[in-house]
């Protein structure tokens, strides 16, 4: 027998094993993902002209379109969910430069844990907590009164500024763990270098830790853009009734209303800005798609 004939059944094997192993990962991605955003489609792309009677029909476009509440509510999520995503990196920057350069050992291991202590409880404890905190009768109000800073609670819930804290709050960990990982790989002779050679802080900022971490920079954003545009439970809580974040548009069609072609337009609807804005901040980035997710 050839070594041609030994080697065919080694790479046939190889390949079987290969297609195991992938299968659960490949099950899922089908099973979870790609039919039911295939049935949303579906759905959306329908209207109900009689019980269980429908026809092709892009209805639900056309809604969103001439109703000044829907799109009006869209671009506000948009809008906030880049501000959030803007302040998340502000916020987590210096948090995972002093972790990946300026602390070693417990500490550094200190910080990183204490980052991940508000994520060992549920989205939905971490965003009363922020209520019990806000409310007119929580905690920051009453302090407020007693430092003599208001002569009376202020309600600090549904406001802009309130449903940012918290969105920011809820994806900060998202932001560090890529940021670290890039930083870490940044050779801390390059920036000894820069010193050496007459840079200054901003200079080297800019030059040498900013590019170096870009694929970083831009792998937290994406995936703190695309939870803090998908967040339901933050805005709807800390914003109360009038938060206008287009999940809770979503939701109300889907569960109070059951129209599920209007609710799968909507979905589909925040799909595209989703995947538009990530799309373009790849290009403003010169960063490629699979080279940043490797760092989320």
């Amino acid at each position: 027998m050839s070594s041609a004939d030994t080697a065919n059944p080694s790479r046939h094997a190889a390949r079987l094993m290969l297609m195991l192993l992938l299968a659960p990962a490949l099950l899922w991605l089908l099973g979870l993902i790609v039919l039911p955003h295939v049935e949303l489609g579906i759905l959306s792309l329908r209207a109900r002209v009689a019980p269980r009677v429908y026809e092709p029909s892009l209805a639900q476009f056309r809604t969103f379109i001439d109703e000044p509440l829907y799109w009006h509510t869209f671009m506000r999520t948009a809008l906030m969910s880049m501000a959030a995503t803007a302040i998340t990196l502000l916020m987590a920057f210096p948090i995972a430069w002093t972790i990946a350069k300026l602390v070693k050992g417990r500490a550094k291991s200190l910080l990183f844990v204490m980052c991940l202590i508000p994520f060992w409880v549920s989205e939905t404890v971490r965003t009363l907590g922020w209520m019990i905190l806000l409310r007119e009768s929580g905690v920051l109000p009453a302090l407020l009164v007693w430092l003599g800073v208001t002569p009376a609670p202020v309600e600090m819930l549904y406001h802009d500024a309130t449903i940012l804290v918290g969105l920011v709050y809820t994806s900060m960990l998202f932001m560090v763990i890529p940021l670290i990982s890039a930083l870490e790989s940044l050779d801390d002779a390059l920036i000894e270098a820069a010193y050496d050679l007459g840079g200054n802080g901003w200079s080297i900022l800019r030059q040498i830790i900013i590019p170096h971490a870009a694929p970083g920079i831009v792998a937290g954003c994406i995936v703190v853009f695309m939870l803090t545009l998908g967040n339901y439970l933050t805005p709807t809580l800390l914003g109360g009734k009038n938060s206008q974040w287009f999940t809770e548009q979503i939701y109300t069609q889907f569960i109070t209303r059951f129209n599920w072609e209007q609710g799968a337009a909507f979905g589909f609807l925040l799909l595209g800005l989703s995947t538009a804005i990530v799309w373009v901040g790849l290009r403003l980035s010169g960063q490629k798609f699979g080279e940043v997710m490797q760092r989320s």
